[in-house]
């Protein structure tokens, strides 16, 4: 199967950031329409995005309604907005109880996330039950367990440890609840949720992040004397830099901290832009092992960099590189990744399915170089469609401007 649309769009692609499309060429914001399209085609009902057999309050469903969300905030088209709605709506009843297996006693990060979308859904629709949703979340990070320093937890099974991944899926939105509700603290803890991570997690080497950190360095897979894991995993370092971009929307110009917060983002994102593939324009499985044998060019990671990128130079973190970055990355993933179906449809192929460390199975994961590039691959992972989805409505915004 190819893995472009057809060459002659693959050229006009290549230019779309030097002037607006013409009208033969395909735009940024058509590319993200075309994906939210496909994959609201594939998935009707947003409770069983990523597969799922039964409606689940879930990260993946929270990402890509997010991304539906913002896609809605840009075209104005009600069929997007619907669909984050749709998927709220189901999940939170009457009384603002979170359906889909929701427990807050399981203080699970991963299990903030789809929260994003509650608050333009409550501002829109005044509806109190969104509001009583927001807050079980918010009183869950109140209560969530933390390391001696005060990092949570990924999980309440997963003590002592920080991952990349916890810091996107709850600070962006405990900043947001700070912010819209005059909560103050929840903007100072999305802060320090950050920058601790990037003290217990950077790698002097390469100036990326590790994927975890385990504070009292007993995990199997965790560095008896950094406590820090093995390896450089592309999709943690990607969700670290969305939470870095995202987090920063919610801090007040005046805060004490957003200064070094944007010092933290620029030197993440200069490792990261380090990283980027040069033939290719996309980025690695394993990062610090490009080239290694069974390592593969992946495209999760690839569209949280670029949407990462986008945003951060139209907000004026970083400087023009990193836009040319972000749109060598965003034709990259084009000719890499994308594929037509015969339905009309696109897919994001190359997407790695889950990976973790340690846990239930731990013999598997250990952190390894083994083990990232073991874990299954597949089509159309909502970690890939949401974040492509974003990237192209960032750059877009950029060609605006112009």
């Amino acid at each position: 199967m190819k893995y472009c649309i057809l060459s002659i769009l693959v050229c006009h692609l290549a230019s779309f950031g030097q002037s607006k499309p013409k009208d033969n060429q395909i735009s940024p914001i058509e590319w993200a329409k075309k994906m939210a399209d496909s994959d609201q085609k594939r998935t009707p009902n947003p409770v069983f995005l990523d597969g799922v057999k039964f409606p689940k309050w879930n990260y993946t469903n929270g990402l890509v309604t997010l991304a539906n969300q913002q896609l809605y905030d840009y075209t104005k088209e009600q069929k997007y907005w619907d669909y984050g709605f749709s998927y709220a709506d189901q999940l939170i009843n009457k009384e603002g109880k979170i359906l889909g297996g929701y427990e807050l006693e399981k203080y699970s990060l991963d299990l903030i996330n789809s929260g994003k979308i509650l608050f333009e859904i409550y501002k829109k629709t005044g509806e109190e039950r969104y509001k009583k949703a927001m807050d079980t979340l918010h009183k869950q990070l109140e209560g969530h367990p933390r390391n001696s320093d005060g990092g949570y937890w990924h999980k309440k099974s997963y003590p002592w440890q920080m991952w990349l991944d916890g810091v996107y899926m709850a600070d962006p939105f405990s900043a947001e609840y700070g912010a819209v509700f005059n909560v103050p603290k929840s903007i100072d803890d999305a802060i320090l949720q950050a920058e601790l991570i990037q003290k217990h997690t950077f790698d002097s080497k390469t100036g990326l992040n590790f994927h975890g950190y385990d504070e009292k360095k007993v995990q199997f897979w965790a560095n008896k004397e950094t406590g820090r894991s093995s390896h450089i995993w592309g999709r943690a370092q990607g969700w670290y830099c969305m939470a870095l971009v995202d987090i920063l929307d919610f801090i007040p110009k005046d805060h004490p901290n957003r200064k070094d917060l944007i010092k933290i983002l620029q030197k993440v994102f200069t490792a990261v832009l380090k990283a980027q593939e040069k033939d290719s324009g996309v980025w690695w499985q394993v990062m610090d092992q490009p080239r290694r044998k069974g390592n593969y060019l992946e495209s999760t990671c690839s569209t949280m960099f670029v949407y990462s990128f986008a945003k951060a130079y139209r907000n004026g973190y970083v400087g023009s590189k990193f836009l040319k970055s972000a749109r060598i990355g965003f034709n990259g993933i084009q000719k890499q990744f994308i594929k037509e179906n015969t339905d009309g449809t696109i897919s994001i192929t190359k997407c790695c399915a889950v990976a973790g460390l340690g846990g239930k199975n731990p013999k598997d994961r250990d952190g390894s170089f083994e083990y990232y590039i073991s874990e299954p691959i597949r089509d159309d992972d909502a970690k890939a469609v949401g974040p492509f989805i974003m990237a192209g409505i960032e750059l877009q915004k950029i060609l605006d401007k112009k």
